[in-house]
């Protein structure tokens, strides 16, 4: 393949870079890997496979993740105990992950027709690393076959190709985003990701108004459409000229730059003619006819130390597809669920969720009143002797507000002493229980009294026999267990419980 073209772009006085990109056919018995910054994958994206030679091989022994450390872009998963040769090749159409991209997947070809995945691929200082899978576990059959100087041709199987795809439309939306976010709207990009499903997003420093949301993406439709070209620009990286990382007035990063461990010696610029000029390693389309981007037309703000940011989402290429029909599918069984036409659906949900909230309404005024006719049959049941009611009432209920419910008894039995003056001690246990009869069992327990010491003393109790989990304050104490309630064992545990109190 050419090493210059209309998309890939040596600069005058960088000619340097022709004799860094190994392709194979130069004189001499010398090897060396092309850097990461001007690989085949980098200036052709479109090309699928390159006939390549090995320069080295070693088993792959990857060091664990160190602590609390996080991953910039999502890559592929190795699997738990796959074995790995880490190759490194002259040349590649493999992307090794970075500037936000994740790393493709692929398959290498030995001499001998077998087949080798490749998992993901990294960049290793300036070189591009692959972690290709020993399917028998063979270590030493597989380092003779991937030995220094062996041909092999490397390729973007069509999973590769695919995935390939969907990243470079993502990144090259999100260049283009950036860009029209910055120049219309002076919003920079603090920072970016693509992620492994659905919407991606950019972080900026402040919410975007639906009015803002639309004139960003109409111009970039009018982008799109006049199919602006794209290109790349690489000449040699002078080290001593690499500008630190811009930041807001907050002290936030905007952007990245190169990594710290890049050693390639290669400063790559990604350009959309009259657009954008952006440094960058990543995959990107040859134009932007048909990239299809869609904003999605709002903003999620999330609360930081020092500052407030806010995300913009966004899709294209085939996720916008894939998002599109998931949606509309979604939308069609949500109207045959609802029995009406896909633009009535908003109305109709609204209506249920309406009534939802009547229907609610109604069951909690039942509620509220027989927990007074409850609270009044305990009040009946105190006597004027004077000495400490105690009592157990358990009650089946298969409601989610089975709690809600007991906490009412106790308001509704709290008002009754209180409008009635009493001054008889008490210490009552509700529970409840669904009427399923299931070891996964959800059952609430609500303890309230008229001290705060002997309702501490039933719920630690409560902790120990029946490993409750929960707690409470003053003279209320509730909690829940999972587990079968047993009539005869559970019941019996609860009255042992309170005969202990004095």
């Amino acid at each position: 393949m050419s090493i210059d073209s209309e998309y890939h772009r040596i600069l005058p006085g960088s000619d340097i870079l022709r004799d860094w990109i190994h392709t194979g056919k130069e004189q001499g018995s010398e090897i060396y890997s092309t850097p990461v910054g001007v690989l085949a994958c980098q200036r052709s994206p479109l090309l699928r496979q390159l006939d390549a030679i090995v320069v080295s091989s070693v088993l792959s022994t990857p060091p664990p993740l160190a602590k609390g450390a996080k991953k910039v872009v999502i890559a592929p998963t190795i699997p738990k105990g796959a074995i790995c040769l880490e190759v490194c090749l002259n040349d590649t159409v493999i992307f090794p992950e970075g500037g936000g991209q994740p790393s493709d997947i692929g398959i290498i070809t030995t001499q001998d027709g077998t087949v080798w995945n490749v998992l993901q691929a990294k960049r290793q200082g300036g070189q591009a690393i692959h972690y290709v899978h020993i399917a028998d576990g063979n270590i030493d059959r597989a380092l003779q076959i991937f030995c220094a100087g062996a041909q092999v041709k490397v390729e973007l199987d069509q999973a590769g190709f695919d995935r390939r795809y969907d990243h470079m439309t993502l990144h090259t939306s999100q260049h283009l985003l950036s860009a029209l976010l910055e120049t219309r709207l002076n919003l920079p990009t603090l920072s970016w990701s693509m992620t492994s499903a659905g919407p991606c997003y950019v972080e900026i420093p402040r919410g975007m108004s639906l009015e803002e949301i639309s004139s960003i993406q109409a111009e970039a439709n009018r982008l799109v459409f006049e199919g602006r070209k794209i290109h790349v620009e690489v000449e040699e990286l002078d080290a001593k000229a690499r500008k630190p990382v811009e930041k807001t007035e907050t002290g936030r990063a905007i952007g990245k730059g190169l990594p710290e461990d890049y050693t390639g010696g290669v400063n790559r610029v990604v350009v959309i003619d009259g657009v954008d000029r952006n440094p960058c390693c990543g995959t990107h389309l040859p134009s932007l006819n048909n990239l299809q981007l869609f904003i999605l037309p709002q903003t999620d703000a999330l609360s930081r130390s020092s500052t407030t940011v806010a995300r913009l989402n966004f899709l294209a290429g085939p996720r916008l597809i894939s998002h599109l029909a998931s949606t509309h599918s979604h939308l069609v069984s949500t109207s045959a669920i609802l029995s009406c036409g896909t633009p009535q659906v908003p109305d109709r949900v609204k209506l249920v969720v309406d009534d939802r909230r009547s229907a609610t309404k109604r069951v909690e005024d039942v509620e509220l009143e027989l927990g007074k006719y409850i609270a009044t049959d305990l009040i009946q049941s105190l006597g004027n002797t004077g000495e400490l009611f105690k009592k157990h009432v358990h009650r089946t209920d298969d409601s989610a507000t089975a709690l809600s419910f007991l906490t009412a008894i106790s308001s509704a039995f709290s008002d009754e002493m209180a409008k009635l003056q009493s001054q008889t001690p008490y210490l009552i246990v509700l529970t409840s229980s669904p009427s399923a009869h299931s070891s996964t069992n959800t059952n609430v327990v609500f303890v309230f009294g008229s001290e705060d010491k002997r309702v501490k003393e039933v719920g630690d109790a409560l902790k120990v026999k029946l490993a409750v989990k929960g707690g409470g304050k003053g003279v209320k104490w509730s909690g829940k267990f999972t587990g079968l309630w047993k009539n005869g064992k559970e019941d019996v545990l609860v009255e042992e419980i309170l005969d202990c109190v004095a």
